[in-house]
């Protein structure tokens, strides 16, 4: 095996024990507090990490856009995280660009530096939806909890920034694009978990347009704890949770649990039996996709495009 599918068949087990890899940057001063915070990537969603290349700048494009740069013969955006989020880089300007890829698309972030890549365990992050105004960081993790060394990392809400800095000039959801609705039984929903308030709102349109009612949940623990709720309340009704629930619908990446963890749960457990998973993400690549597989889901969808979610979702209920 080469190196490089050695690496990643490496980071890819480890979501077999719900954790993953965050690559740690800075972005300046904040505004408010004067500190140079850390912020946090999920390293899967990294292509590369490069210099600052050459940017052209684009006529009309939004304040938080640097401009246009041209890596390895494809042109992407980059775009000023510290901007987007108010810091100061103490040098005037970022001089590293983070090459992702997010559903479907592939960008570059401005950072003023990156730090190091750790090792987290999912239960060691937290929402932040609470606690913040805007939707620009969806959780924090915790770095040597209960040590001298404690650490807080924010994880920013990618899918928002990309929407706020490169919106898109199409519906989000076109009813005449997604087909007939499901006729589910009923009083059966979908539940669907994602930890992106944008993205939940996204979900939620589609699934509408579908004529499908949605339980929706913030986390892998809490789709979780819905389900076994859900369970015991058939149970004592003398009816199967699929008279309840039609189909599970997870994001990959969510404090507390994520959705690898969530959908082995669900496969392992016979009172979920027939319960369709589908995977719902903007990690991209075949190594992600290869190992939704493996741990059971029934399929995979990458956000968002509400067509290919209801194809995805009427596959997997033969409708």
């Amino acid at each position: 095996m080469s190196g490089l599918m050695k690496e990643i068949d490496e980071r890819t087990n480890l979501t077999n024990n719900n954790q993953f890899e965050l690559l740690l940057f800075r972005l300046g001063n904040a505004e408010r507090s004067g500190q140079n915070e850390i912020f946090g990537i999920n390293v899967f969603k990294v292509r590369e990490i490069l210099v600052m290349p050459k940017i052209t700048t684009v006529v009309g494009g939004a304040p938080a856009m640097l401009g246009m740069a041209d890596i390895r013969g494809q042109v992407i955006p980059v775009i000023d995280l510290a901007k987007i989020v108010g810091c100061t880089p103490q040098g005037g300007s970022c001089g590293i660009l983070l090459v992702t890829e997010y559903a479907r698309s592939t960008q570059g972030f401005a950072v003023e530096g990156v730090e190091e890549i750790v090792r987290l365990e999912w239960n060691e992050v937290v929402s932040a939806e609470a606690s913040t105004k805007g939707g620009l960081v969806t959780s924090i993790a915790k770095l040597n909890a209960d040590t001298p060394d404690a650490r807080l990392v924010q994880v920013l809400d990618v899918e928002q920034i990309l929407r706020d800095v490169l919106p898109t000039s199409q519906p989000d959801v076109d009813p005449s694009t997604v087909g007939p609705k499901l006729a589910l039984r009923p009083g059966t929903k979908i539940l669907a978990a994602d930890d992106s308030a944008l993205a939940r709102s996204l979900i939620e349109q589609g699934l509408d347009a579908m004529g499908v009612s949605v339980v929706m949940t913030k986390t892998g623990q809490e789709a979780w704890d819905e389900l076994n709720d859900i369970a015991a309340t058939a149970a004592k009704a003398g009816r199967n949770v699929r008279d309840e629930i039609a189909c599970v619908l997870t994001d990959l990446e969510m404090p507390e649990m994520d959705g690898f963890t969530l959908t082995r749960k669900i496969k392992a457990d016979k009172r979920f039996q027939g319960i369709p998973v589908v995977i719902h993400s903007s990690l991209s690549g075949n190594a992600s996709e290869d190992h939704v597989r493996k741990v059971g889901a029934d399929a995979y969808v990458s956000k968002f495009l509400a067509k290919d979610l209801a194809e995805t979702i009427r596959g997997v209920l033969h409708m």
